[in-house]
């Protein structure tokens, strides 16, 4: 079992000031891997005030020097993607090819970030003034449990570019992911004080990021219900603040598509990560005059899709997170049921044969509703439900009727059409036949899916304030 007990403050790992431990469980033997000391308020204050001290010469970085360091950070990261790789398998189940996407999504990050950097121009002319784009100062920087590589990296990535100083707070339930970037991040020499991690509750550790003064931005990936809190608390110091939040992404498919392509696919949108992605598809928009025929692919598609050890290259799905996803999925599947939807696949308990570990069976409901629980909840795990439409505008107004606007999925032979159809949704993201990931797109959400934007041009200026010069 690992022992984790620091904290990286001033470029150093030095022993928190914390005493609070989190034991870590093996989501696929139940047994605990690892046991880590939270850091308090008090490491995070220590931590903000390494990275404000560190900001006035961080911020006269050139470009290039800055764009070096993003690259000594890729090739840190890189060296050690499959340390991390089984490292996220181990903490929270992801299926080994997931968790191997991962490792080297979170790398090249900074590749991406670098190549972003080197095309931005920070003065321009607008009108008779010189506008320059100056960093915005000490970034608070709070991602989740389900990407915690990918999301340290690519926030990180983007506050380097820009020239902020940063102070992480990744999950408290990944503090084995946390050591392995911690230390990569170390290992590339950055200057101390650039980069602070610590790790702890958000009650504690993101409550003091969320109203030091001395924090003048905020980017948080998580739920919408915290992220309406990081976003009141945010107020009184008047925090920049970028909210990657929940989602309940809808999947058209539209009747010309091919389903032998489109529910495999739909599927794995909905299943991607075991469920636990806030992109996930969750929503099954089909026309209903195909809806027998969807049913009958779903269900042959679904027995193909092996549920069970992650580190096995077959597996499609592997365990949840933990006991607490375990027992919600199992709360989410019994409300559908009782509601009136028609299971088609999957149903409460584990699959056959794997009674040890929080597996799920990957569970598909038809006959579903739009005001249903399980079409307006974000379940994160692996349900789908299947909505049926008449006429291509109802299946436009039943993708947009919820509160979330994250990411949709059109399936269509016609790719005109699907452009039309995806021009009309509120959401940040529209997959056109594709669940290809691009990095240099804005990333974020309509609606209370998130406020602000991440990745390429737009991610990089989240980071960054206009200051305009009239008169010379």
């Amino acid at each position: 079992m690992q022992i984790i007990n620091q904290v990286y403050i001033n470029g150093a790992f030095v022993a928190p000031h914390g005493t609070e431990t989190v034991e870590v469980t093996n989501p696929t033997t139940e047994r605990v891997v690892a046991r880590a000391t939270l850091a308090d308020a008090e490491d995070t204050r220590r931590a903000i005030a390494a990275a404000k001290k560190a900001f006035p010469a961080f911020v006269q970085t050139p470009v290039a020097e800055r764009v070096a360091m993003l690259k000594s950070l890729h090739a840190a990261v890189l060296a050690c993607s499959d340390t991390l790789r089984d490292a996220t398998i181990e903490e929270y189940g992801a299926p080994i090819s997931r968790a191997t996407w991962i490792s080297h999504f979170a790398a090249q990050s900074f590749l991406d970030a670098a190549l972003t950097l080197e095309a931005y121009n920070f003065t321009r002319i607008m009108g008779t003034s010189t506008v320059v784009m100056e960093p915005v100062g000490v970034a608070a920087l709070i991602t989740p449990w389900n990407s915690t590589a990918g999301s340290v990296c690519s926030k990180l990535a983007m506050a380097i570019a820009a020239g902020c100083t940063s102070v992480i707070k990744p999950s408290e339930l990944s503090p084995i992911q946390s050591k392995i970037i911690t230390e990569a991040i170390h290992a590339a020499g950055l200057p101390p004080g650039v980069v602070n991690i610590v790790a702890g509750r958000g009650d504690i550790v993101g409550a003091e990021l969320s109203t030091h003064p001395d924090v003048a931005k905020i980017s948080f990936t998580g739920s919408t219900a915290v992220g309406k809190i990081i976003q009141r608390a945010a107020t009184e110091t008047m925090k920049r603040v970028h909210l990657a939040l929940g989602g309940k992404s809808p999947t058209i498919l539209l009747d010309d598509a091919d389903l032998a392509k489109a529910v495999p696919l739909a599927l794995n949108a909905a299943f991607m990560n075991n469920g636990q992605a806030c992109i996930s598809g969750s929503r099954l928009l089909v026309p209903e005059h195909r809806l027998a025929e969807v049913i009958a692919t779903v269900k042959e598609t679904v027995a193909q899709m092996k549920v069970g050890d992650p580190t096995d290259p077959s597996t499609v799905i592997g365990p949840l997170a933990n006991r607490n996803q375990y027992e919600r999925i199992q709360n989410y599947i019994r409300i559908g049921l009782s509601e009136g939807a028609t299971l088609i696949t999957g149903g409460e308990g584990h699959p056959a044969g794997l009674d040890q570990g929080y597996f799920v069976k990957p569970t598909v409901f038809a006959n579903v509703r739009n005001e249903m629980t399980i079409a307006r909840e974000e379940i994160f795990g692996p349900v789908l439900s299947i909505l049926t439409y008449v006429s291509e505008d109802e299946a436009i107004d039943m993708a947009n009727d919820t509160v979330f606007g994250l990411h949709a999925y059109v399936m269509s032979s016609d790719l005109e059409r699907a452009r039309a159809v995806a021009m009309k949704l509120q959401t940040g993201r529209v997959m056109i036949n594709t669940l290809q990931h691009d990095p240099l797109a804005p990333f974020g959400g309509f609606k209370q899916s998130g406020v602000g934007r991440e990745y390429g041009v737009l991610g990089l200026e989240s980071y960054l304030e206009a200051k305009a010069l009239i008169g010379l």
